[in-house]
């Protein structure tokens, strides 16, 4: 997340910047500590149960 400083002007823009930042940050982690094949198990499977 090491920005520094955000691309987009106004309240709302940064709060969608900083919130894809965060978003694509824990999704960093969960492919590191869990795996790729066991994060797409997991969609998945809870793919099919809102079924």
């Amino acid at each position: 997340m090491n920005q520094g400083y955000f691309l987009c002007r106004g309240l709302t823009k940064v709060r969608g910047e900083m919130s894809l930042s965060i978003l694509s940050y824990n999704l960093k982690r969960v492919f590191n500590i869990l795996g790729v094949e066991a994060m797409l198990a997991g969609l998945a499977a809870k793919r099919t149960v809102n079924e």
